[in-house]
């Protein structure tokens, strides 16, 4: 144990002896321009009570310079994470005078460097504990405080922070802004951004008063920005989440800022919301992508409320807040935000990802054990995320949404600005609902691990429904039958499930092909499909007209491959034969990925190499059929880039089109992303050199361009090319975080365990050190990112029993990689060998 990794216990000690009043930050920004700065001057002045004599603040910094308490200057006394403070009273002020250092991994204020016109930009990123690499700070999210923030910064710069500006004035070398001071926030939501961002302005009016909008991102992406569409989506759920929450908007301002090497989808700081630039779509882009934009935007909003406005006491209920923004983005997706379709997105993308999670032997409740903020870092998974969002659909069901939304309202008129547990939550709902939620909250959030339903039906009078790891579901089983070549839903049998086996209210009739548990995707389960289902699936899938039950077809069939009870040459065949139809396109682009990655990870070794070109023809084949211009063109034309990574079969081709010497397929846009990709997979197969890269990035300059461009050099297939990058990862500590996970990608690319599996040993004796140098960010990408794809679990188990005082957070990082890796073996030599 570290003295920068907090526990829960300690954390809670000290809040109960400190009450937090206000905190003023002073950041001078002005040399943030000069590389040869790499760090600035902060200033934290904290006014609180006290109940003892010391405590400590947080700060991983460059330096403290001074500490002063109650007007008496006092030693500096720091290890590198905590300041000690002595002498303190019943009412204290204290002033630390420090230096930050700007962040190259996105964790604390992060400096970034536009290759395009060579501009600054900066932003901040703290969840769950990176403030304190900002200022000095109480780094827990039950210390809540007003802020107040004055930033010098360059003259010319947006300098925006949660509240509104309220004064600037010029100061040698910039301007100088105050910011208003905010209602009580937590130290991890608040937030600064420095830059010659563009800027478009929008407003949000209700009866009441105006909420002034705004949209930000770098100057040179500014002609991608459609800003219109996010302000509209701005205002659907501003005005929607007002009515369900019975609360109005309390953070003033809404700007929302898309800034550039962010390692998450999104952050929401009340007042100033930070994006992945990733969704200021710089080509083509699909239903599916402004679809999974709009619900980000509408999640981060969600957490203005839930997370912000009443928030977790510590990790272990990370969930209270994002659980529901998971749910509640899908949800105003639907019932505001335009997106009719996003609970099938739902279905398949979130819950895919929690069912993968939840399997792991790190499984957690979705009220999780966090004893301390590296447990906590790990936390951010398809547990707290999607199997909680996945948990609330059914409490919604289970208590009425007219309740649920209800109990919402109680919860913030009763918690507004405070800090709460589950039972806060609960009380709430169960005075609105009339419904005792103890052992709903008992099997559904205090448990991990997931049930398998299926159907007995035959030689099974009545038929059965059966479940492994019972829990209570409410579900109900859709009935298919065959009706002029489609499967056309025949009604459905309910059933209230808490055993093992539970037998159904009603029978199945001979003319049923397909029997599916969970049609509507109510509840949170493994679906298995019994042969015959899975026969009329492989055979009829596209046909069927409600997308939800094609989404729970599809999961199921992914979740039997990964299980190795489907052939991965019969996936690939149900995709090829079904993706061409399926009209999602948010279901086709996981079918695609689920295709490629089933051929990489499952498939017999000595069946993967033809399978691999019969996937390539598929991807080719499908594009050039595809409706011009369509989301089904660019969904096949990427999958290709990722097949053609694998298998050089049409490389020739491929070149040929990127070299405008053979037409591309009509109406499809050989935009920089497409292209970036498509030359990628040429180089690891050899049919792409570094001077056709070096072209490439002429002709695409930027920061993007940068980043695929090192991909592609470290993808070139050739053992000294990868070993280059391999050591360029764990060693050139100037790679910022989107420059190494490019190099990580190039080092992976094209599966070619013959280039890096020289350097097994090296990776399990590097993770450690990398660990306990590197930021846990930085350091985690290294560990998965890296993690040998080997024939054998002799050097994972061998490092795993060595090691069995590593911290506890890297254990479970390669715990997890073991895992995947003993899975891909089982499944794999349970697979046919022949194509």
């Amino acid at each position: 144990m570290t003295s920068s990794n907090l526990t829960r216990d300690e954390t809670a000690v000290r809040s109960q002896r400190i009450r937090l009043d206000a905190v003023e930050i002073d950041l001078d920004l002005r040399d943030a321009p000069d590389p040869a700065a790499p760090t600035f001057p902060t200033t934290a002045t904290l006014t609180f009570t006290a109940t003892g004599e010391e405590t400590w603040l947080d700060f991983l910094g460059e330096a403290v310079d001074s500490v002063t308490v109650n007007g008496a200057s006092r030693d500096v006394e720091w290890d590198g994470a905590r300041i000690r403070i002595g002498g303190l009273t019943w009412h204290n002020v204290v002033t630390i005078r420090a230096r930050g250092r700007y962040s190259s991994s996105g964790e604390g204020l992060h400096r970034f460097r536009d290759p395009v016109d060579d501009a600054v930009y900066l932003y901040t990123q703290y969840e769950p504990a990176d403030s304190r690499r900002v200022y000095p700070v109480f780094e827990q999210p039950d210390m809540k405080a007003r802020w107040r923030f004055t930033v010098s910064a360059p003259a010319g710069w947006h300098i925006l922070s949660n509240g509104p500006e309220v004064a600037r004035e010029d100061v040698a070398g910039g301007v100088r802004v105050r910011f208003a001071e905010t209602l009580p926030l937590s130290s991890y939501i608040t937030a600064v951004a420095a830059g010659p961002y563009h800027r478009v302005d929008g407003e949000w009016r209700d009866a009441d008063r105006t909420v002034p909008l705004g949209v930000l991102c770098r100057a040179s992406l500014a002609r991608h920005l459609d800003a219109d569409e996010i302000l509209d989506i701005t205002r659907r759920g501003l005005e929607f989440f007002e009515r369900a929450f019975a609360y109005p908007y309390p953070w003033g301002k809404y700007d929302q800022i898309f800034v550039p090497e962010y390692n998450l989808g999104a952050m929401e700081n009340p007042g100033l919301v930070t994006f992945t630039e990733s969704y200021v779509f710089r080509g083509a882009s699909t239903a599916a992508q402004h679809e999974g934009r709009a619900n980000t935007i509408l999640h981060e909003m969600a957490h203005m409320w839930f997370g912000d406005l009443v928030t977790m006491r510590w990790w272990d209920d990370l969930w209270l807040k994002e659980s529901f923004a998971d749910f509640m983005g899908a949800h105003a997706a639907v019932a505001a935000g335009g997106f009719p379709d996003a609970w099938v997105t739902f279905a398949s993308r979130r819950k895919g990802w929690a069912y993968v999670q939840d399997q792991l032997p790190t499984t957690h409740p979705i009220v999780a054990d966090i004893p301390d903020l590296e447990a906590a870092k790990l936390n951010f998974d398809g547990i707290t995320y999607a199997k909680g969002a996945s948990v609330l659909k059914q409490l919604v069901a289970f208590v009425g949404e007219e309740a649920f939304f209800r109990g919402a309202q109680r919860y913030f008129a009763d918690h507004a600005f405070g800090n709460t547990t589950l039972p806060d939550l609960l009380s709430a709902l169960e005075a609105e609902s009339g419904r005792d939620l103890t052992a709903w909250s008992r099997a559904w959030l205090q448990t991990s691990g997931l049930s398998e339903i299926a159907v007995e039906r035959d030689g099974v009078h009545p038929p059965v429904l059966t479940q492994t790891d019972p829990r209570p579901h409410r579900l109900t089983c859709g009935l298919f039958a065959i009706d002029d070549g489609r499967l056309e839903r025949q009604g459905g049998l309910d059933v209230d499930a808490v055993d093992e086996r539970t037998p159904l209210p009603g029978t199945i009739g001979d003319g049923i092909e397909l029997v599916l548990p969970n049609v509507d995707d109510r509840t949170y389960a493994k679906v298995r499909l019994d042969a015959g289902s899975t026969d009329a699936a492989a055979t009829h899938l596209s046909t069927v007209a409600d997308p939800v039950a094609r989404a729970v077809i599809w999961a199921s069939l992914w979740n039997a491959t990964r299980d190795g009870e489907l052939a991965v040459t019969r996936l690939v065949g149900i995709v090829s034969r079904h993706g061409v139809h399926e009209s999602n396109i948010a279901l086709l682009t996981d079918a695609l990925s689920h295709a490629h990655v089933a051929i990489g990870r499952y498939a017999a070794a000595d069946a993967r190499a033809s399978l691999a070109t019969a996937w390539l023809d598929t991807c080719w084949n499908a594009l050039w059929d595809a409706e011009p211009g369509s989301d089904a063109q660019l969904a096949w034309a990427r999958a290709l880039a990722a097949a053609a990574a694998r298998s050089a079969g049409r490389a020739e081709q491929i070149r040929a089109i990127l070299a405008r010497t053979a037409p591309a397929p009509d109406g499809l846009p050989l935009d920089p992303e497409l292209r970036w990709a498509w030359l990628i997979a040429l180089a690891a197969t050899g049919y792409a050199t570094a001077e056709d890269a070096d072209a490439e990035l002429a002709a695409d300059p930027t920061a993007q361009g940068h980043v695929a461009h090192r991909t592609a050099l470290a993808a070139r297939p050739d053992a000294a090319v990868r070993a280059a990058a391999w050591h360029a990862a764990w060693e050139d500590e100037g790679l910022t975080n989107d420059h190494l996970a490019a190099t990580i990608a190039g080092v992976r690319a094209g599966d070619r365990r013959d280039l890096i599996a020289v350097h097994d040993e090296d990776y399990f004796a590097r993770i450690r050190p990398a660990w306990a140098a590197r930021s846990i960010e930085i350091a985690r990408r290294l560990v998965i990112g890296l993690f040998p794809a080997s024939d054998s679990l002799d050097d994972v188990d061998s490092w795993l029993d060595g090691n069995p005082d590593a911290p506890a957070a890297l254990r479970r990082l390669v715990i997890e990689q073991r895992d995947g890796l003993a899975r891909e073996l089982r499944v794999r030599a349970a697979q046919p060998t022949a194509l």
